[in-house]
C-alpha cells in the first residue's frame, strides 16, 4: 500500500466536522478469562508496589503500605515431606499504627477494573492494639464507595459489608476464630450481583445478593493501628471489553465486506497512539502511526491504496465536536476507485459509530 495521503482537500471544512515489583498478566486464558497475580518481589523492599493508590476512608492519613520480607507459605509445590512448608519472601505490608476508630487504609489497584472475578489471597494480621483486621475491598467506585471482606483477629469475626457515600451499610458474618500471627486464606467472587465469600476455604458466610455496584476495582484494606500482611494474590476474572471493541465487532456484522476496522486513541506517552479496537483482535494494543496521530491533532482525513484495497483514516468526534480518535476503514477496491469515493464510502460508517458515543470513556472503557 503506498504511503497514506491527506484527503481533507476532497471534503469540505463542515464536512469532516460531521463525519497500566510490578503487577503483570502472567496468563491469557481464553477470550472470556484471565489470570493475574500481584508479584511483590519485584517491586523492591521498603517500597510501594507500582501500579497501586494509598488513599483512606474515613479520618486519618492514607496507610503505610511497604513491601516487607517475611516466612510465608511456600509457593514452590513440595517435592517432599521434608521440603520446607514456608519460605522467606517479599509480601505487602500495611504498617501505619493510627489508632483512630473510624480509619481504614486502603491500597487500590488503579490499573484494571473488574466485573466478574475470583479473588483469593492470603492475609496475617501481625499486630495492633486497639484493632486487628484484614481485608479485601472490592468493586471500588472511590474511597467511600464500594465492598468490603475483613477477618478480625482481636473480634474474632469475619465480616462482609458495603460502604456507601462513606456511611457503613448491615454487617454480615459470623464469629469464627482467627488467630493473630498465622497465614489464612481469604477469598471472593462476584458474578453479575452474586457475592460469595470464603475464610480458609470455607463458606462461611451464606452466598449474598446485591446491585448496588456493578463492576470497580479491588484494594487491600485495613483498620485503625491494624498492622496486617498480604501474599499470594491472584484474581481470575473475565476481561472488561472496550465499547469501540463491541461498537466494531456491530460494525463488521453489519458490513461484512469491510475487509478492517480499526479504532485509535492518543496514548499516555507524548505524540503517540494505541489500537483499542480492530477486526482482528490479536492486534489489540499495537501502537499507532504518524497517520493516526495527524488525524487526531489536526483532524485531517488520509488516504491509502493498493492492488485490491483502499484505506480511508477518518477523524472521529465526541458529542461536541472535538476529535477523541482515529477511525481507518479499509474496503474492497474497485475499477474506477476514486480518493473521493472511498472517502465517501468511509464516512457513513464513521458517521455511525459516532452516533453512539458520547465522550472518549465511553469509546475507552
Amino acid at each position: 500500500m503506498r504511503a497514506c495521503e491527506p484527503a481533507a482537500a476532497l471534503v469540505g471544512s463542515s464536512a469532516m466536522r460531521n463525519c497500566v515489583v510490578w503487577v503483570g498478566l502472567l496468563l491469557a486464558l481464553p477470550a472470556y478469562a484471565a489470570e493475574r497475580k500481584f508479584d511483590f518481589n519485584e517491586a523492591g523492599e521498603n517500597k510501594t508496589p507500582p501500579g497501586f493508590r494509598s488513599t483512606v476512608t474515613g479520618l486519618g492519613k492514607p496507610g503505610e503500605w511497604k513491601v516487607v520480607m517475611d516466612e510465608a507459605p511456600s509457593q514452590m509445590q513440595r517435592m517432599t515431606p521434608q521440603a520446607p512448608a514456608v519460605a522467606r519472601q517479599a509480601v505487602l505490608a500495611q504498617l501505619s499504627q493510627d489508632p483512630t476508630d473510624e480509619h481504614f487504609p486502603l491500597l487500590i489497584y488503579e490499573d484494571e477494573t473488574f466485573d466478574d472475578f475470583v479473588l483469593t489471597t492470603r492475609f496475617k494480621t501481625v499486630s495492633g492494639a486497639h484493632e486487628q483486621m484484614a481485608g479485601i475491598a472490592f468493586r471500588i467506585q472511590n474511597e467511600t464507595n464500594y465492598y468490603v471482606i475483613r477477618a478480625s483477629s482481636l473480634g474474632n469475626t469475619f465480616r462482609f459489608y458495603k460502604v456507601v457515600n462513606g456511611a457503613r451499610g448491615s454487617i454480615i458474618g459470623p464469629e469464627i476464630p482467627i488467630p493473630s500471627g498465622v497465614w489464612h486464606e481469604l477469598g471472593v467472587e462476584c458474578k453479575g450481583n452474586q457475592i460469595r465469600c470464603r475464610l480458609d476455604g470455607n463458606e462461611v458466610i451464606p452466598p449474598l445478593t446485591d446491585s448496588s455496584f456493578n463492576s470497580g476495582k479491588i484494594g487491600f484494606w485495613t483498620k485503625s493501628d491494624s498492622v496486617s500482611y498480604f501474599s499470594d494474590t491472584r484474581i481470575v476474572y473475565t476481561p472488561r471489553e472496550p465499547a469501540a471493541q463491541a461498537l466494531v465487532r456491530t460494525m463488521i456484522k453489519k458490513y461484512p465486506r469491510l475487509l478492517g476496522l480499526k479504532v485509535f486513541v492518543a496514548a499516555k506517552e507524548p505524540q503517540t497512539t494505541r489500537l483499542i479496537a480492530s477486526k482482528n483482535e490479536s492486534e489489540l494494543g499495537q501502537a499507532g502511526g504518524k497517520t493516526e496521530r495527524e488525524v487526531i491533532s489536526k483532524g485531517q482525513i488520509y488516504y491509502g491504496k493498493d492492488r485490491n484495497s483502499v484505506s480511508v483514516t477518518m477523524p472521529f468526534h465526541d458529542r461536541n465536536g472535538d476529535t477523541i480518535a482515529a477511525v481507518r476503514v479499509v474496503m474492497t477496491s474497485f475499477a474506477g476507485q476514486t480518493e473521493q469515493n472511498a472517502v465517501i464510502r468511509a464516512m457513513p460508517i464513521v458517521k455511525e459509530m459516532e452516533a453512539q458515543v458520547h465522550s472518549l470513556p465511553d469509546l475507552a472503557e
